[in-house]
């Protein structure tokens, strides 16, 4: 996380300790006081979300005294909360190696590369501060942000199960925590990790819509839909819920509500070549051949390699006495269908 976690008091302490240090031997005492003022101002700054501000006063506190290691942190926060990412991963390169054992510049550097999408040199300095500083939750919580972002679940479930045992009030760690056993095929403890978030927090972010995902990979539809719908009524112009919503109320059977919300998911996102791909199926059973014919078009226009949509192409065009289409686009399934990778364990592919 970018705040910081060192308490206030012990933060001051240390701090007038280095300024005193740096009066007696590296700065003119005047020369202390200013910069001290200078990076007071900018920690206010900062924690009131004026992050500009503090970048200038911290930038000129760091010019006045560039040997002091609180400010280059602080000015290091600025610049990664202020967004200014490529000089922060520019300054923040040349603070690690100016002072090497401080956990912080480890830390807000490999945040900077991770917002810049540079996961792997993120994850190289956010392990560094981990050494440094290893009951920093704020640490273990961003590297397992990282690994998510990475796909490497079980280390992400690894840090993520650290931070939740440092702060098991964290909400958002317990849902991170919940994906990452989703991800690694743990639907059980999933399910109960996104319990847990909602519980500490019911306004924990996409979690209706996480313990949606965790009941319907056990294939308990209703409950899924049940929490997908509660997703809906709090974060409506969200896709992904939308289109999952509308493939499970299709699987029951529901082909009106599904056909409801998977146009709705395609508006939101007209690049979702399932969501297409579903609102054709839901379109086929519904008897409505030519918004069917539509929706699966576009489905193959976003992914000429599945054959699904083919496969409900050709019932459409059977539906309406469209032979040789029918004929044709069923062999476009057939052939498709014998380059599909063969999966093994929990099937993974669709009954079309």
């Amino acid at each position: 996380m970018l705040l910081k976690t060192t308490g206030p008091g012990f933060r001051r302490i240390l701090r007038l300790a280095v300024f005193l240090a740096l009066a007696a031997s590296v700065v003119p005492h005047a020369t202390a006081q200013s910069s001290e003022s200078l990076l007071q101002r900018g920690d206010a700054a900062l924690q009131a979300g004026q992050f500009d501000e503090a970048v200038q006063l911290l930038e000129q506190a760091y010019r006045e005294a560039p040997q002091n290691s609180e400010i280059a942190t602080d000015l290091l926060l600025g610049y990664v909360q202020s967004g200014r990412l490529p000089q922060a991963i520019s300054f923040g390169t040349e603070a690690v190696h100016k002072w090497p054992n401080n956990p912080d510049l480890h830390h807000y550097l490999g945040l900077a590369q991770f917002k810049a999408g540079q996961n792997s040199a993120a994850g190289d300095h956010l392990r560094q501060a981990e050494k440094l500083a290893p009951a920093d939750k704020s640490v273990h919580f961003d590297l397992g942000l990282v690994m998510l972002a990475s796909q490497n679940y079980p280390a992400a479930a690894q840090q993520l199960e650290t931070v939740v045992r440092l702060d098991k009030s964290n909400a958002l760690a317990h849902l991170l925590l919940g994906r990452a056993y989703q991800n690694t095929n743990r639907s059980l403890p999933a399910i109960e990790e996104f319990r847990t978030a909602l519980r500490l927090n019911p306004d924990v972010p996409l979690g209706h819509y996480n313990l949606g995902f965790g009941y319907a990979s056990l294939g308990n539809n209703r409950e899924a839909i049940a929490e997908y719908q509660v997703e809906v009524q709090r974060t409506p112009d969200n896709p992904e819920v939308r289109y999952q919503l509308g493939r499970l109320l299709l699987d029951t059977g529901d082909t009106s509500g599904a056909a409801a919300e998977l146009q709705r998911a395609t508006a939101l996102d007209p690049n979702n070549a399932d969501a297409f791909y579903q609102l054709g199926k839901a379109m086929v059973l519904a008897g409505n051949t030519e918004a069917a014919e539509h929706a699966l078009q576009r489905a193959i226009e976003l992914n000429p390699n599945d054959p699904g949509p083919h496969y409900q192409l050709a019932r459409c065009f059977q539906k309406v006495g469209k032979t040789e289409q029918a004929r044709s686009e069923m062999q476009k399934f057939a052939d498709l269908k014998k380059l599909e990778p063969q999966s093994g364990g929990m099937a993974t592919g669709r009954i079309h």
